[in-house]
């Protein structure tokens, strides 16, 4: 029984020192070429009551309870949320938001374990009528997150969940666009039906 107990703690001992070694930093990084204005794009990103319509953890959690704080969009706008084993409970704030350009986020994770990192959503134009947008998260690592992170690699993970909130976004900003398009043609075609029907002096 002591050997046994000697060899884990030699076993124990020996993981422990390979986490230690591990990155101190992290960060999670995914793009996306949008067929929209980058106006409209940002609207989705620093209004927090938009994110429910793009966001890949809303969709984990139907039944996520969701807190509002703050002002309505921008700067000091807070989301805190609470919900399942899968989207656990924090709160995030915007830190920056810089139209049409950049929206930076603190993310404050209080389950399943405590974690402090930054999201940030960077709009570029990328050829006529198209923006990139790249939504990146970085953080320290915890002896915790080491150690989670030897047998799950968090790249493919949070990718995983970033690629899947950039399609919705994707769809749903080039359905805005389109929209916002047509109700300009339409604004035009009666501006013009007006002056011609109205008689001359």
């Amino acid at each position: 029984m002591k050997k046994a107990l000697g060899m884990l703690a030699v076993v124990l001992g020996a993981f422990a020192l390979f986490v230690a070694t591990r990155p101190t930093h992290f960060k999670v990084a995914r793009a996306r070429t949008m067929h929209a204005p980058a106006a409209v794009i940002f609207a989705q990103l620093d209004d927090f009551h938009q994110w429910a319509a793009w966001s890949p953890w809303d969709k984990m959690d139907p039944t996520m309870r969701r807190t509002y704080g703050g002002p309505d969009r921008g700067v000091g706008a807070t989301y805190a949320w609470s919900g399942n084993d899968k989207v656990g409970s924090g709160t995030m704030t915007v830190a920056e938001a810089r139209p049409s350009s950049r929206v930076v986020v603190d993310v404050d994770f209080e389950k399943p374990m405590q974690a402090h990192n930054i999201a940030t959503f960077a709009l570029m134009p990328h050829g006529e009528g198209n923006t990139l947008v790249t939504w990146s998260m970085e953080g320290d690592n915890s002896f915790i997150g080491k150690a989670f992170g030897v047998f799950v690699n968090m790249d493919k993970m949070l990718g995983e969940d970033f690629d899947r909130g950039l399609d919705t976004l994707e769809s749903l900003s080039e359905s805005k666009a389109e929209e916002t398009k047509q109700a300009a043609v339409v604004s035009a075609q009666a501006t013009t039906d007006a002056g011609i029907a109205t008689p001359k002096p």
